[in-house]
């Protein structure tokens, strides 16, 4: 018999969510029973176990030498370095233990996973990164993270197979950008956002094709225009000059006069192009493909995130990160490099299937419960069964995951078919992606038994302030390689480096008031967020809802409102003027 949509209660908000026909045939198909979390709650929880961009001083277990981690001192985890860890000295097998059923299952687990060493950052083939973490094929790298096959960048998240980039987030094929975000095969690109196949451009968003733009919204395969006025190349060069965009002046005025304009633009109600059937936010070149953020070139998936790495993915519920032929996996997160029918599972990689409650795996199948293994198969609590007994043992365990669940400190339920307690998270929750799309308060996170941990930036004298740096670039001598520049935003201390001086000044950029962190925090702030809204076209026939804006040909819904209705990324209480996709088309192509 057909499944019906079902009405649920989240465990964790309490607000209603629904899960249809489609989904459940997804938990049928892969066993698994119906979530008791929210999509949303179940993002957040995942989240909670991602720190993608912060680095801390510990001490190695194995040689009590400090060394750099983005697992922190106070996890409680044995730290030690990848190279360790693949190493041959030690062995994840000794840590096994029988299974006991007096004891919920979760609760063994975790005991399990603080006892076996855990590698520092991950990593894999780099040349000359020294800090970048969370990455793969990076060469010449400082500060990259969750990228691959980059080179000569810094400062930047989601950076792919681009070249000579400086602070830029979720960026592919694109070389010389500074300042962008959501942008692909793009050239000498600064501060301009949701773009492709473009040059030399300042302040723009969503234009496609074009070259030598400023301040431009919504175009394709265009020249020399200003705020999309059209000029001759040589007027175009002459007004540039005015704006005088070497200079850190010249750039807050810009970022304030182009922010203004593109309030009086339509925009796409999805960030995303050459989909089919697909929702979410910046997901793209994909199909049936829903309720995602930051996907490509994927297929039949739902409730996933930041799945943007070749090849394709598809077939997936609830994962999050990474992806590179990830395939009926549920509820993981930093899976990837060949994953296949893995299920609440954290960094299992490459060639992994068929796990289950697994933490840390490497080219290992069929393990349950499972933290540090590598090349292993048919282990339970990292002790090794036949193919038989593993077989017979596994359903008694979820069996009694379901008779003796875990019940955390807010009273919420574990059995069978949950992902890991946020609480269980070997990160402060303030250090990870969930403080990003879910943010808290310290308060609130420890009425809720999410860890906290602050990230020591280390004791620096502050020589000058940001309001001190040199306002052209030109200006700006060697000498400000020595500086200890005081953050003009949290007024925290940070340097400019001599890679990215030469960039600033090959580009003509002047330098940076804020440090990267707090330029880290602008550039997400330019993100929508994973929550979608039911909303209608704002187009009414000769101009949208508030009368700013003035469509330049007739719609083929006349001069009646139109009642395209969709899902998009853009609350009710922005200021974008959101147009569907037919009214957008005949606008801007």
């Amino acid at each position: 018999m057909e499944n019906k949509n079902e009405n649920r209660i989240c465990q964790n908000c309490k607000k209603d969510f629904v899960i249809e026909t489609e989904d459940f045939n997804f938990y049928e198909k892969i066993k698994v029973p119906p979530p008791t979390f929210c999509p949303f709650c179940r993002a957040q929880r995942r989240f909670a176990f991602r720190n993608e961009r912060k680095l801390f001083r510990v001490l190695n277990h194995f040689t009590g030498k400090e060394i750099l981690s983005t697992y922190p001192q106070e996890s409680g985890r044995k730290i030690i370095t990848r190279e360790e860890w693949n190493g041959d000295s030690w062995d994840a097998m000794e840590y096994q233990q029988d299974y006991d059923f007096s004891r919920s299952f979760l609760e063994q687990l975790i005991v399990l996973d603080k006892k076996i060493p855990v590698f520092s950052f991950n990593i894999s083939r780099m040349i000359n990164s020294p800090y970048s973490f969370n990455a793969q094929g990076l060469k010449n790298c400082y500060l990259i993270v969750n990228s691959s096959f980059s080179e000569d960048c810094m400062y930047g998240n989601s950076v792919n197979h681009s070249k000579d980039c400086v602070d830029n987030s979720h960026m592919k094929q694109s070389e010389r950008c500074y300042e962008c975000f959501w942008v692909r095969n793009c050239y000498q690109c600064y501060f301009t956002i949701m773009s492709w196949d473009s040059r030399n451009m300042y302040f723009c968003r969503d234009c496609g094709g074009c070259n030598d733009c400023f301040g431009c919204v919504n175009l394709r395969q265009s020249s020399y225009c200003i705020f999309n006025k059209q000029y001759t190349k040589e007027e175009y060069e002459k007004e540039i000059k005015k704006l005088k965009l070497d200079t850190i002046q010249g750039i807050k005025e810009a970022r304030e006069k182009t922010r203004k304009f593109w309030q009086t633009q339509i925009t796409r109600h999805q960030q995303g192009v050459k989909n089919l059937n697909s929702t979410g936010s910046y997901v793209t070149d994909s199909k049936n493909v829903n309720d995602s953020y930051l996907v490509r070139e994927c297929e039949d998936m739902r409730f996933c995130q930041y799945i943007d790495e070749n090849p394709s993915s598809t077939d997936n519920y609830d994962v999050s990160v990474w992806g590179a032929n990830t395939e009926l996996c549920y509820e993981t997160i930093e899976c990837g490099d060949n994953s296949y029918n893995n299920k609440f599972s954290k960094n299992c990689w490459p060639a992994c299937i068929n796990n289950e409650y697994c933490i840390n795996l490497f080219s290992s199948s069929d393990c349950f419960g499972c933290s540090g293994l590598k090349k292993k198969q048919y282990c339970i609590f990292n002790k090794q069964y036949t193919k038989e007994d593993y077989e017979v043992l596994v359903p008694k365990i979820k069996k009694h995951m379901d008779e003796m669940p875990y019940v955390d400190s807010q009273g919420i339920i574990y059995k069978y078919g949950e992902f890991f307690p946020i609480e269980f998270s070997p990160f402060g929750y303030n250090n990870t992606v969930a403080i990003e799309h879910f943010p808290i308060t310290k308060e609130e996170a420890g009425a809720k038994s999410y860890g906290w941990i602050e990230a020591f930036r280390g004791e620096y004298k502050i020589t000058i302030k940001a309001s001190e740096i040199p306002n052209l670039i030109t200006n700006a001598m060697d000498q400000i390689l020595e500086e200890v520049i005081e953050c003009g935003k949290c007024k925290k201390p940070y340097r400019v480096l001599e890679n990215e001086l030469i960039f600033l000044r090959n580009e003509k950029i002047p330098i940076p008031t804020m440090c990267n962190e707090c330029r880290h925090e602008r550039r997400i702030r330019d993100r929508l967020t994973l929550h979608l809204y039911d909303r209608f076209c704002m187009c009414v026939g000769q101009n949208d809802t508030t009368e700013i804006y003035k469509n330049t040909v007739r719609h083929f819904h006349g001069d009646k409102p139109c009642e395209e209705k969709f899902k998009t990324g853009y609350s009710p209480d922005y200021p974008e003027i959101i147009y569907c996709e037919k009214c957008y088309q005949q606008e801007v192509y």
